[in-house]
């Protein structure tokens, strides 16, 4: 009985530590919001333009943006991204474009506001 409750607490330490540490101490919330006014290319996806609920997830070692259109059906669009920490907490939610050859919007980096660390594409 007793090594059997010593599996358990050294099971529930295994699932749980590692998704604390993948959330709380990166310096970004699991999920956000973001509207886009315009359509927006995302991990070769356009999205059209409305307001997304964004959750940070980890693929093995890979951070990866999940977009989830709030208003309209459109199929949800994960992109890979980089951590890179910020001099201090954002102040406000912040999007950065780059247009391409079609002069489309193509996501560069995304902040929420609150975050120590922004999203870079």
């Amino acid at each position: 009985m007793h090594s059997s409750k010593i599996m358990a607490l050294l099971l529930c330490v295994l699932v749980v530590v590692p998704l604390a540490v993948a959330g709380g101490n990166l310096g970004v919330r699991e999920t956000g919001r973001v509207n886009f006014v315009a359509p927006v290319r995302v991990a070769g996806t356009v999205l059209p333009a409305g307001e997304y609920v964004v959750r940070h997830t980890m693929e093995g070692q890979e951070h990866v943006m999940v977009f989830q259109a709030v208003n309209h059906k459109v199929q949800d669009v994960k992109a890979k991204c980089q951590l890179v920490q910020l001099s201090k907490k954002a102040d406000q939610t912040r999007t950065v474009y780059q247009l391409n050859a079609a002069n489309e919007r193509v996501l560069q980096e995304l902040v929420f506001a609150g975050d120590t660390a922004k999203h870079v594409f």
